[in-house]
């Protein structure tokens, strides 16, 4: 059983490449083994496109041979990370058959697919099963097998491409990484569709999508941060040209130096791949062995999180509704936090944080919409400003202080009408009447007269209010301004406040005010030894 082939090498190769790069992100965000840094669909691709740009040189009507050098040069000059090295080196081996075959017959495709097993798995020290290692070595078994059946061409070529997707779908089963994170590995995956599109093309139809849910459920993604500190933080990767050491000495080197090591190419020149802490040590040493050339090293740590974020910001919200609030204190922003604040933005009088790093945390917040809670008069218009650079909807509710905050969380119900929530939260914040006492840092004149450096002052609504030498007096004389018809007083203590001062103060003010319910906690909040507010 033979066939003539109508279309071109460069078409068959380009058609694989477009298959692929139409679904580098689905590969990308498969991406947990060896190293969860989201890369390997890309790696794969920009592989593929390296193997174009060299079959792109060639005549239409090149010879075969000429087709299979094309591609073997350009997969190895431009293979890019530990996937693109593998795949270079696939190919590599499928060339070394098919580039001297006279005719495209069942045996000779299992025959260069056998190839390219064994040349793949040389140039890999640690071979692991599950991985697209294991895709192609199933595919090659196939092949063999069907060979010599009534199948039609077109038949033994779907064969061998449902066989490589069906070891994808079993891969978790030979990877626990992936099984514990509900993937199929990703290179194994960018390989079946690279055989996919390489077979619609040859056979003339179009792509065809094939399942690859595993046996426990539909494939999924888990978005959370898997980076292990352990790993090697660096992916680094060249070309060293013109040596005389054997491949053997320079994997002995490249292995002593980290992990996910590939030494592949010859004297003439070596593609080098390994995760390693020090690529300045590893392009040192081999600058004393030759020329290098195609330096590129990754941070996967910041590569990881690239992934994560990107995962995150395509699932589903968690929930309706989130919130950013913005507040100077460790206590501060564990009570914010413990009332239902997503994310807490250090800031406030003096430190006010800008529109950039409101819209950061707002992108931090699992929701559909967002609520931000400014508490603090110079953070508002700053706030506003988010509203219209942000991917969801985000509503400012203007608190000026952060116990206004506290009350505007809890009257939260739940809902996702982010106007009425809005609206509901401004209300519960305008309950809340709020003061600072603080220490004058130079003389100056006030409501309350006239001020020297280092007196206590309590301030209510931007204005002084209370002058005194001491921090227990002003706040109570304070509470006397603000309490009009509150019920509960709230103490809050600076890091300037130390626990027994609190103590002290919350007595006096139980005993000056004994119709107050009065909590004190600490807050953390630098500038101001106290902050109180009444509702």
């Amino acid at each position: 059983m033979t066939t003539d082939v109508h279309i071109s090498g460069q078409e068959l190769f380009a058609a694989a490449a477009t298959a692929l790069k139409e679904r580098v992100e689905e590969v990308n965000r498969l991406n947990v083994f060896p190293v969860p840094d989201g890369d390997t669909g890309t790696n794969m691709s920009l592989t593929m496109d390296a193997v174009l740009n060299d079959l792109a040189k060639l005549a239409a009507d090149a010879p075969v041979s000429d087709v299979a050098s094309a591609i073997t040069h350009g997969s190895l000059m431009g293979a890019r990370g530990n996937s693109g090295v593998i795949l270079s080196q696939m190919l590599r081996g499928l060339c070394e058959v098919a580039g001297t075959a006279t005719a495209f017959t069942p045996d000779t495709i299992a025959s260069a697919l056998e190839r390219s097993v064994v040349v793949a798995f040389q140039a890999v020290r640690k071979p692991v099963e599950g991985t697209m290692l294991t895709v192609l070595k199933d595919a090659s078994s196939a092949a063999r097998s069907a060979v010599g059946s009534e199948a039609s061409l077109d038949e033994f070529l779907d064969l061998v491409v449902q066989a490589a997707y069906d070891s994808v779908r079993r891969g978790p089963e030979l990877l626990p990484v992936l099984k514990e994170n509900g993937v199929v590995d990703a290179g194994g995956f960018g390989l079946a569709i690279l055989m996919e599109g390489f077979v619609a093309a040859l056979e003339g139809h179009e792509f065809r999508e094939r399942d690859i849910s595993t046996g426990t459920g539909p494939l999924s993604v888990v978005p959370v941060d898997d980076w292990n500190d352990e790993e090697y933080l660096y992916c680094t990767e060249f070309l060293l040209h013109g040596v005389e050491a054997d491949r053997s000495v320079i994997e002995e080197y490249v292995s002593s130096q980290g992990g996910s090591e590939l030494v592949v190419g010859d004297r003439e020149t070596y593609k080098i791949h390994v995760h390693t802490d020090d690529p300045g040590a590893v392009l040192g040493w081999a600058t004393h062995l030759g020329e290098v050339s195609e330096v590129h090293v990754d941070n996967m740590r910041r590569q990881t999180a690239d992934r994560t974020s990107g995962l995150k910001r395509d699932a589903a919200p968690a929930k309706p509704v989130g919130f950013v609030a913005v507040a100077a204190g460790d206590g501060l922003a564990e009570i914010l936090t413990s009332l239902g604040a997503d994310v807490v933005v250090s800031g406030g009088q003096t430190m006010n944080p800008s529109t950039a790093e409101l819209l950061e945390a707002v992108g931090r917040v699992d929701a559909a919409s967002v609520v931000i809670l400014p508490n603090n008069r110079n953070i508002i218009m700053a706030a506003q400003q988010v509203t219209g650079l942000a991917d969801r909807p985000v509503a400012v509710v203007p608190t000026t202080a952060v116990p206004q905050a506290f009350t505007a969380l809890l009257s939260y119900d739940g809902s996702d009408d982010l106007d009425s929530i809005a609206e509901t939260m401004k209300e519960a914040a305008l309950s809340v009447r709020t003061a600072e006492v603080t220490t004058a840092v130079k003389d100056s004149n006030g409501k309350a007269g006239a001020i020297k450096t280092g007196q206590v002052i309590g301030i209510v609504d931007h204005e002084i209010e209370v002058i005194g030498d001491d921090v227990v007096r002003v706040a109570s004389d304070v509470v006397d301004v603000i309490r009009e018809d509150g019920e509960t007083l709230t103490v809050l203590a600076g890091e300037d406040l130390d626990d027994d001062s609190l103590d002290s103060l919350v007595d006096a003010l139980s005993e000056r005010y004994p119709d107050l319910e009065i909590e004190g906690h600490r807050g953390g909040q630098p500038v101001y030894p106290v902050l109180l507010a009444i509702e």
